[in-house]
């Protein structure tokens, strides 16, 4: 899915919600959007610890068209079928004594977070179809996708003063706030201020991005959804984060990122056996993404696909967020001559993996992963894309 294709998906995604905004609201739409989903490629479970996080954004996208109107009343629809009903929602805007609550249906609190959190006023009423190729709860984070989408079309009807982290945070607070997933900020960041043809190494302590050129031709991601699919709002993703808060306390830090092996070895005996297991996995996962930035940077991919699946090993054996299917899908695609290397990828439980892999390997990869996975696997063949930006209206 790179170059033409994936402009030919937006174009295609486009078009279907400006016809459904034409049919429900009368006249087009005014405004149209769109921002990406991303692949972490290495750094899983760092960035609320204020560590490193290697992320890229896809060509997978939400988009969002509309217009504004007069009143207090604003209209939303969207069209992802997988997404929870009443697919139209009508709320008032937020007031000082009156600020928006979450509810039914779910994706409805993503629309309501950052129209809640907007960074400028007086926004206007508005009226909005939201279309989606980020496929939800496959780690790719439709969730992020939807928030900066929503942020972007409210930039366009009100502008903020431009500050793109600003713009990521306000969107991560919605997600905190509205949606109850106390996630870290790379999904938005990356959401944000993805450059095409590079991932970018994210430093979630000072909001700093370094883009790491990642356009060989050669090269490509794989992506493979598992067609499991996780919640991120069940208590495993808040006990582990809870998990990794305590262990930084005991070491007397204020984050995991500014711990060392070396103390959490001296701390030892004050932890219990699972907590220092997800300390660790953190601290050389931070290690490791730094390793990781370094190695890409010299295009020496056999090093970071190394990195890779150590990478899964210990998300699967010390942090305990893999599952079976990941594994299976993980081991698969190694087997494959051209494979670098392979890993899961967003929170686990289910969702994707992705590989990295040479251009002409692409093909034996699919065939072999299908061949040993029972299920029913989607790939996504994908290069570094753009961040969140402006569609033209009028494209075909």
């Amino acid at each position: 899915m790179a170059g033409d294709q994936s402009d030919a998906d937006v174009a295609a995604l486009l078009a279907d919600a400006r016809r459904v905004y034409q049919e429900r609201f009368g006249g087009e739409a005014q405004v149209a959007v769109c921002a990406p989903g991303r692949v972490n490629l290495i750094g899983e479970h760092t960035d609320y610890n204020q560590g490193l996080v290697l992320p890229m954004a896809l060509p997978l996208v939400t988009i969002v068209v509309g217009s504004s109107t007069s009143g207090q009343s604003c209209s939303v629809e969207t069209l992802t079928e997988s997404a929870d009903e009443p697919r139209r929602v009508d709320f008032n805007l937020p007031t000082e004594s009156s600020p928006l609550t979450s509810g039914k249906p779910a994706w409805a609190n993503y629309v309501k977070g950052v129209v809640q959190h907007y960074r400028a006023r007086p926004l206007p009423a508005f009226k909005a179809v939201i279309a989606s190729s980020v496929p939800l709860g496959g780690g790719l984070s439709s969730s992020a996708s939807l928030e900066v989408a929503v942020y972007t079309f409210l930039q366009q009807l009100c502008p903020d003063d431009g500050d793109k982290v600003a713009k990521a945070v306000a969107c991560q607070q919605a997600e905190h706030t509205h949606a109850r997933v106390p996630c870290g900020i790379m999904d938005q960041f990356v959401s944000v201020l993805g450059k095409e043809g590079h991932a970018l190494l994210i430093d979630c302590r000072s909001l700093e991005a370094t883009p790491v050129p990642l356009a060989d031709p050669n090269l490509v991601i794989l992506i493979t959804n598992s067609n499991v699919r996780h919640s991120l709002t069940g208590s495993e993703y808040p006990s582990r984060r809870k998990q990794c808060e305590n262990a930084a306390a005991i070491l007397g830090k204020s984050s995991l990122r500014d711990a060392t092996m070396q103390d959490l070895e001296d701390a030892k005996d004050s932890l219990d056996s699972v907590t220092y297991q997800r300390a660790r996995h953190v601290i050389e996962e931070i290690e490791r993404t730094a390793q990781a930035a370094e190695v890409l940077k010299r295009g020496a991919y056999q090093e970071f696909g190394k990195l890779m699946v150590e990478s899964h090993n210990s998300l699967r054996d010390l942090y305990e967020v893999s599952c079976p299917e990941l594994d299976v899908l993980v081991a698969a695609a190694m087997e494959v001559d051209g494979v670098f290397g392979s890993r899961m990828t967003g929170g686990g439980f289910g969702g994707c993996t992705v590989t990295l892999l040479q251009a002409d390997a692409t093909e034996r990869t699919k065939k072999h992963i299908q061949e040993r996975y029972s299920g029913h696997p989607t790939f996504y063949v994908t290069t570094p894309s753009e961040g969140a930006r402006v569609l033209s209206v009028m494209e075909k």
